[in-house]
């Protein structure tokens, strides 16, 4: 979350800048000044600029209220943001072989969002008795027939319209016709 600000006249606290912005979980906790889930600092010699706080959940609102370099607070300086929604992608399944015991198949997930996505993963849900012996290019979790592969540390990032693939290897005694694929961050 990319916060502007303005510092048009110092208060009557004597406030310069940096300034810290402190997020809250809710209202309450932002009048209260009470558990901050995150802060970042501004520029020294900035009366106009930008915060960026990074590793918030996606389309959350959040409160914020400033602190000056001291620790003062800001008593009048108060409101809410929302977070930018998920960055959205997309996976589709290949199947580049099939026997009556398994099949191979090539994941591929592009990022059909507007922005950088970082992290995904890619969840179905087994017809049958498929099951997962392996798998390359992710990391894969299974409870009971819901599979989830997210992505492996060297894959996780995709520019705009970027693509990565995991593959797999599946046991079952029924090959399916397809994967019903769902992708989100």
């Amino acid at each position: 979350m990319t916060l502007s600000y303005s510092i048009l006249s110092r208060p009557p606290c004597g406030y310069d800048p940096p300034m810290t912005v402190n997020l809250f979980a809710d209202r309450e906790d932002a009048e209260m000044w009470r558990a901050p889930v995150a802060s970042a600092v501004s520029g020294t010699a900035e009366r106009n600029g930008t915060v960026t706080v990074d590793r918030l959940t996606p389309d959350t609102e959040y409160w914020y209220r400033f602190t000056d370099a001291e620790g003062r607070r800001d008593p009048y300086m108060f409101g809410s943001a929302r977070t930018a929604p998920v960055a959205s992608c997309r996976a589709t399944a290949t199947f580049d072989a099939r026997w009556g015991s398994g099949f191979v198949a090539t994941v591929t997930v592009r990022n059909t969002g507007s922005e950088r996505l970082d992290g995904w993963r890619v969840s179905w849900r087994w017809s049958g008795d498929e099951r997962v012996q392996s798998v390359w290019g992710g990391v894969a979790e299974t409870v009971g027939v819901d599979v989830t592969v997210r992505n492996a540390a060297y894959n996780g990032t995709l520019a705009v319209d970027g693509v990565a693939t995991f593959g797999l290897v599946a046991t079952t005694s029924s090959v399916p016709d397809g994967l019903t694929l769902s992708c989100a961050r």
